[in-house]
């Protein structure tokens, strides 16, 4: 079994991922279990200015679009609900319908980034305080840049050690180290290994333990394909975590970050 915690739908800019090609790639590749989050949500581009009002998508209309896909695709599909924290504030409407569709709903994503909102911001406290009463982890998009440095989330972990936040990319475009040593500090922060070298994934589990990785790839960003190959068709960072990963751990070790953590940590 394979479950993938970090995979998108959705059109942002110059990116289109279709649900029929999450589908097919999880067909195609074994995936069993998948969670999604809709990227329609993005607020600012890739200069961090707002996009254009007519082209902004409503965050109820975002989770909405989400839960959807998970109800049409029962027991395969989860939703991560993307959030907008630079130009709304979640109100009770969210609230509620969050609340009724709780069975397929995993997680809150937030990306600092094409939000132009850290972690530490003020503007994420009602977020925050959304993730404590629903019981929901907060899934973070982590990199170099300021407003997503691993060192907000790890703020964010220790002010609030009820709700469990997850590193995602273990600092996308840095080395991985200080991501690896911020997730062995703090029992409530946890990694995923959406474009992270293989290397990096075993010394997490070495130094972190093989409890706090879980399996992701951003799929399908570089499309149907994206296990297997990038954009430019060369070989996929991937490919190892499928044929020599397993060398490299014990098979515990490999199964947990495969599928067992990600099942018990969502409640799969």
């Amino acid at each position: 079994m394979i479950i993938d915690t970090h995979v998108h739908f959705g059109s942002m800019m110059n990116f289109s991922m279709k649900k029929k090609t999450v589908l097919m790639a999880m067909e195609k590749y074994k995936i069993s279990k998948a969670i999604v989050s809709n990227c329609q949500s993005v607020e600012c581009d890739f200069n961090q200015n707002l996009l254009p009002e007519e082209v902004q998508v409503p965050m109820l209309s975002s989770a909405k679009a989400a839960i959807d896909f998970a109800k049409d695709n029962p027991g395969k599909i989860y939703a991560a609900i993307w959030i907008k924290p630079h130009l709304e504030i979640p109100g009770a409407k969210l609230e509620y319908y969050l609340k009724v569709n709780l069975e397929y709903i995993k997680a809150i994503k937030v990306h600092p980034f094409h939000s132009a909102v850290s972690m530490d911001d003020a503007r994420m406290e009602p977020y925050l305080q959304l993730a404590k009463l629903l019981d929901l982890p907060i899934i973070v998009h982590t990199a170099g840049d300021p407003c997503s440095a691993c060192q907000n989330v790890y703020r964010a972990a220790k002010k609030y050690p009820e709700i469990r936040f997850i590193l995602a990319h273990l600092g996308l475009g840095t080395d991985n180290e200080e991501a690896i040593d911020l997730c062995s500090k703090v029992e409530n922060l946890y990694g995923d290994t959406a474009w992270v070298p293989m290397e990096k994934t075993v010394k997490f589990i070495k130094k972190c333990g093989s409890h706090k990785l879980m399996f992701g790839s951003d799929m399908p960003i570089d499309g149907l394909d994206t296990y297997t190959k990038n954009r430019q068709g060369q070989p996929s960072m991937y490919l190892p975590y499928f044929d020599k990963l397993q060398e490299l751990l014990t098979s515990e070790e490999y199964e947990n970050l495969m599928w067992k953590n990600a099942k018990d940590f969502y409640n799969l």
